[in-house]
């Protein structure tokens, strides 16, 4: 109704009567006085209908939660199938979790956003502890359903069951970090829709905060453990235990083939590069017929960048291909078929604080 009167208002403005009372002069007035009212109406819409949608996907939510909880938490400590250890190492904080989201969705419920999110912002150190055990927690889920026989039947009858829809316990155990994400965007819509004069704005703000600081911390540790499994999985491409490319502190950044350009006119050699945070590593593969070997990559070289620079020769558009010179203290050029790694190799020398200048590259393992 409100926005109906304020379109009333506007279209009479238009047409005024000459011989009305309201002046000329007062209508800017009116329309300004419509036009916040029209925004605070935009507002309060959005608002209501971000409650609405937090409020129905938390039952969602919850419902889900439940499942694991009822199925699976429940009955395996009634019957003992796991020992307490191993069953708090697959499930951590779960129950706490479900019950924190279920106090927020009564409060939801009641219109009380101010106190449920006072009540949220005390659990939401659950959700980084949750992250920090989801590694070891699916490690053990693992090997319990490959050692336990009971575990193992337990659980496929419970997953056949038609409230899981065809779900396996691992699809549900990632829910609550999803949700944290979500409760993040839904936090900061409510947030830009509620007026800053209010109350619930403060307590907004310092949700939205205080879920922002836990979801990096989620996402700190998501990208350790993803760099982890990428050092691992190129200590194990390369051939022998020379090269230690698991070293603390050390971020893999990028890998291709580069083609590296002899000083003494000899042909184009192809090589494999892998680019880290402090290193660059060349190699190439291992002989096609080598009985252990054959799927693996010889390390040629290994460059620090602390002790590099490096420069673009030519390539400086988006097409590929492209001459980069690293500097090193003996000489050699490598072409490159990535424009990317010139920025990314940039970056590295940059934050060590290593001068940008043209090249040259070492011809010996560093």
């Amino acid at each position: 109704m409100a926005a109906f009167q304020s379109i009333t208002g506007s279209f009479t403005s238009r047409y005024i009567n000459p011989d009305s009372a309201m002046s000329a002069s007062s209508l800017p007035f009116v329309v300004g006085a419509n036009t916040v009212e029209d925004q605070r109406a935009r507002w309060e819409r959005k608002r209501s209908r971000t409650a609405k949608e937090l409020l129905e996907t938390e039952h969602k939510y919850l419902e889900q939660l439940d499942l694991v909880l009822t199925y699976f938490v429940t009955i395996l400590k009634a019957k003992g199938t796991l020992k307490p250890a191993v069953l708090e190492t697959i499930f951590g904080p779960l129950e706490s979790l479900y019950s924190a989201s279920h106090v927020l969705s009564l409060h939801l419920e009641k219109g009380n956003l101010g106190p449920g999110l006072e009540n949220f912002c005390q659990s939401l150190d659950l959700y980084g502890r949750y992250a920090e055990n989801l590694e070891q927690a699916n490690k053990t889920l693992k090997e319990q359903v490959r050692k336990n026989k009971s575990f193992r039947r337990f659980k496929k009858l419970q997953e056949t069951r038609p409230q899981f829809q065809g779900r396996e316990l691992e699809d549900l155990l990632p829910l609550p970090l999803q949700r944290l994400q979500q409760y993040k965007h839904f936090f900061r819509d409510l947030l830009e829709n509620t007026s800053p004069d209010t109350a619930e704005y403060q307590k907004l703000a310092k949700t939205v905060k205080s879920v922002c600081e836990v979801s990096h911390w989620v996402q700190d540790i998501f990208d350790k453990r993803e760099n982890s499994l990428q050092l691992l999985r190129i200590q194990k491409l390369l051939k022998g235990q020379k090269t230690q490319v698991l070293t603390p502190g050390r971020w893999y950044i990028r890998e291709g083939w580069l083609l590296v350009v002899p000083s003494k006119g000899e042909e184009l050699k192809r090589r494999m590069f892998f680019l880290f945070s402090d290193i660059l590593i060349a190699a190439k593969p291992c002989h096609p017929l080598h009985l252990l070997n054959s799927n693996k990559l010889s390390c040629q070289a290994v460059y620090p960048l602390h002790q590099c620079s490096v420069d673009k020769v030519f390539g400086h558009t988006w097409s590929q291909g492209g001459l980069l010179s690293v500097s090193l203290p003996t000489c050699a050029r490598q072409k490159c078929q990535w424009n990317q790694i010139w920025k990314q190799v940039s970056s590295c020398l940059s934050s060590s604080g290593t001068k940008m200048t043209v090249v040259t590259k070492c011809s010996e393992q560093v």
